[in-house]
C-alpha cells in the first residue's frame, strides 16, 4: 500500500530539483539570500556580478534567475537582455532586485518577469519564485 506524500514534502522535493542563479554584488546580501533559498530547499549558484552570472548561466542548468539591477561588469538589466536574446536561456524567469523605484527601472528587451524592491524579505522572494515557476509550468 502506497502512502501519499504530504504537500510539504512534495513541495520540498520539487524545490530540491530547482536551481536558482543568484546574482548580487553585495556579499552580505548575497550570502543572506543564498542561505534563505537553500533553507527553503533550492539549489543555489551564486555570482558576484553580471559577468560571473553570465558564465554560470552558460555552463550550468538553471531554472530561475534572481539578479540585482546594479552590479559591476554587467548590470542586471544587461544580464536580463543577454538572457532574453539567448535562444537557450530566453525561457528563464527573471526576478530583478533593485533599490530604485520600479518606474525608474528600464523596460523593453531586458524586462524581467518580476521586480522586487530592496531590501527584500526572504519570504517575499520565495513566494515570487514559486509564483513564477508555477506560471511557467502552466504555460
Amino acid at each position: 500500500m502506497m502512502v501519499p506524500q504530504n504537500d510539504s514534502s512534495t513541495e520540498t522535493n520539487a524545490r530540491a530539483r530547482t536551481t536558482v542563479l543568484l546574482a548580487e554584488d553585495d556579499r552580505a546580501l548575497r550570502r543572506f539570500l543564498e542561505v534563505v533559498l537553500e533553507r527553503a530547499g533550492y539549489q543555489v549558484h551564486a555570482a558576484a556580478d553580471g559577468l560571473e552570472a553570465m558564465k554560470v548561466a552558460l555552463s550550468t542548468p538553471i531554472d530561475i534567475v534572481v539578479t540585482d539591477a546594479m552590479m559591476p561588469n554587467l548590470n542586471g538589466h544587461e544580464f536580463c537582455r543577454f538572457l532574453r536574446n539567448s535562444p537557450a536561456l530566453a525561457h528563464l524567469p527573471v526576478i530583478l532586485l533593485s533599490a530604485l523605484e520600479r518606474n525608474e527601472t528600464s523596460s523593453g528587451p531586458d524586462q524581467a518577469d518580476a521586480f522586487l524592491a530592496k531590501p527584500v524579505s526572504g519570504e517575499l522572494l520565495i513566494e515570487c519564485i514559486e509564483r513564477l515557476l508555477a506560471a511557467r509550468k502552466s504555460d
